[in-house]
Formats: C-alpha cells, structure tokens, sequence
C-alpha cells in the first residue's frame, strides 16, 4: 500500500526522535516494577528525556481512520508522537472499537457522528430467535464484519515498519479490542441476556462457550502476527502488564456474586489460564473480586470508578494478594496510599 505523504513525514519524525537509551530505561522501569523490584508505593515511571514533534501532528477523526487504513495508521502515529512528548506507553492497535466480535456473528455496525470523534460499535440483535440461528450457524468467519480490517491493519503495521528500526523495536502493537465472553455476549444479545440466565442458562452457556471459542480463534490468528511478549505487554499508552490479554468484563457489574461464578468466571477463567492476562472493569467490582481473583493466569486489574467500590476489599484481595492494580485513579491512590500495609509497590497511576 502506498502511504500518504503525512503519514511518511510522521514516520520518519517518531524514527528521529526516538531515543534508543531512554526507551530501554523506561522499559527497565516497567520490568522492575512488575517483577516486584519497585520500592516506592505508587508507581508512575517518568522518561528521562522527552521529545517534541519536529512537525504539526493534526488530530485524525476516529471515523475518517476507520474508513481508510492509512488514515488509522496516521492516528495511531499521533498517540505514538504524544507519548514521546510525555511518559505513556508507545503502543498502536487496530482500533476499530467495541464491536469486532460482535461484528463477526452480523451485528450492525452503528457509527457515531463524526463530530463525537467516538469509536463506532454495533446494535445488540435483541432477539433470542437470532441468537439460537447464531448458535446453529457456529463459528463465524474470522475476516467477516470488522475482522478483516482488523488483520489488514496488522498486516500494514508489519510491513511498514520494516523500514523504521526504532519503531519497530520500541513502538509495541497490543492486541484488538475483543473485550471479553460475557461482554460480547450482552453487546451482541441484548439486556435480554440477564432474563435468559434465569429462564434459559443453558442458552447463555452456549452462547458464550461459542464466543470464547471464537475468541480463541481469533487471538490466535492474531497471535500468528503478533506474538505475545514473554515479559511484558502493553496496554493503550497507559500501562504494561504481564500476561498476554487485556480481558474486559464491563457487564459482570450487573451481576450477583453467584451468576459472576457461573457465567463469566469460567470463560474468563479459560482465556487468563491459556494466555495469561488482566482484567478491566468499570463500574462496581468489589462484590466478585474473590472469585476473580482466585482464576488462574490474572496478573493484575485494572479498574475506573473507585467511588462505586469498597476499595478495602479491592485491596486486600489484589495488592495485598501480590495482584498489581494498573493505571489507577490518582487521586484516590494518594488518598489511600497510607492505609495499613500501604500498596505493597504493587499500584501505577
């Protein structure tokens, strides 16, 4: 593919700017820091030298970047150029939203006006009927609805930066948003899902022992690109982590302790047993914390809204268990920062 002249001159001003010793003594930090060598409470590395653009770098619309691949290449750019500015991880993805799973089994993709600069996403089916023809079909193509976008852009990636060594040692490609089973199966299903776990648990199960069966596939199509890094991997610029996947269980706040246990934990508990991995939340969390914290292969949290948490229960059942909670409030951690036993130097805002 030929790109345009912005995204060349973008390149080429990141590949200057990069500076071989300050990435590695960042890198270092984060190695340090999740190998439990950190001995502060609170951890936000700091590069020890930044660098400003050589260029103007004009924001890319989220939607213009979805319609053209070198438009999304130029947006990833951007962030790569902003974090070189300051002290966030440098990373890309193939950032095409919530809805790349959903978009394999035919959901609607719904894009949001271009003046929202929002992710598009897609409709929920709200249709048992359909989600049984979905579940009779089985799995879905990998490069049907978003996915082959998704593997296009991770191909221009590889390709591109075989011209830009220091980018393509230091600038990490992290994983699609796939988000996770139970997550994927209430944007595909609909709220109709929750009456179903009472009415028919069996549907449910199906549903979403198809979905992770699919995400298996997919991430290991991925994979194939994409190894995952033994050490480290990373997560939009805002944090690097052990383990392979960035799970998302945004809908488990809507559950109770005991449907947590039956519905998501066995899936989840699936991915984070293969790959290794973390959870994101937002919303409440606390009320199935014990449970989550107990699946094998999660090597950490990372969690918005403390406010609708009891925080004491977060913390003593991740950092005071050895779990790391990733990209934290600021605030509520120098709030908490003293309670007993303090973070364990297990905590990054």
């Amino acid at each position: 593919m030929t790109l345009s002249k912005e995204t060349l001159e973008l390149l080429e001003d990141i590949e200057r700017r990069i500076d071989p010793d300050t990435e590695e003594d960042y890198q270092n930090r984060w190695k340090d820091f999740l190998g439990g060598r950190f001995p502060g409470e609170i951890f936000s590395p700091l590069r020890n030298k930044t660098s400003s653009p050589g260029l103007p770098v004009p924001h890319m619309n989220i939607n213009d970047a979805i319609a053209d691949p070198d438009k999304m290449l130029y947006g990833q750019l951007e962030s790569v150029s902003a974090a070189l500015s300051g002290n966030a991880v440098m990373n890309v993805r193939a950032n095409y939203g919530t809805g790349i799973m959903t978009s394999l089994f035919g959901a609607e993709i719904f894009h949001m006006a271009r003046e929202n600069d929002t992710l598009p996403t897609t409709r929920s089916l709200d249709d048992t009927d359909k989600i049984r023809e979905i579940l009779d079909a089985g799995m879905p193509a990998l490069t049907s609805g978003f996915g082959r976008q998704v593997f296009d852009f991770g191909e221009l990636w590889a390709e591109t930066v075989k011209a830009y060594p220091k980018i393509r040692k230091y600038v990490r490609m992290f994983h699609p948003d796939l988000q996770g089973p139970l997550d994927v199966a209430e944007l595909l299903w609909g709220g109709e899902m929750f009456y179903s776990m009472y009415d028919e648990p069996e549907l449910v199960h199906n549903l979403l022992r198809l979905i992770t069966d699919t995400y298996t596939a997919f991430i290991d199509k991925w994979f194939e690109m994409y190894p995952p890094d033994a050490e480290m991997n990373c997560h939009w610029g805002a944090f690097i982590h052990r383990g392979a996947l960035v799970i998302r269980d945004d809908s488990a706040m809507n559950l109770s302790p005991d449907f947590y246990r039956e519905f998501a934990a066995p899936y989840d508990g699936e991915l984070l047993g293969k790959y290794g991995g973390i959870v994101h939340f937002c919303g409440r969390g606390d009320h199935y914390m014990e449970t989550l914290t107990s699946l094998p292969g999660l090597y950490g949290i990372n969690m918005s809204q403390p406010e609708y948490n009891d925080m004491e229960t977060i913390y003593r059942l991740t950092v005071d268990r050895g779990i790391p909670i990733l990209a934290f409030n600021r605030d509520r951690a120098e709030k908490d920062v003293f309670r007993k036993g303090g973070f364990r130097h297990l905590l990054s805002i």
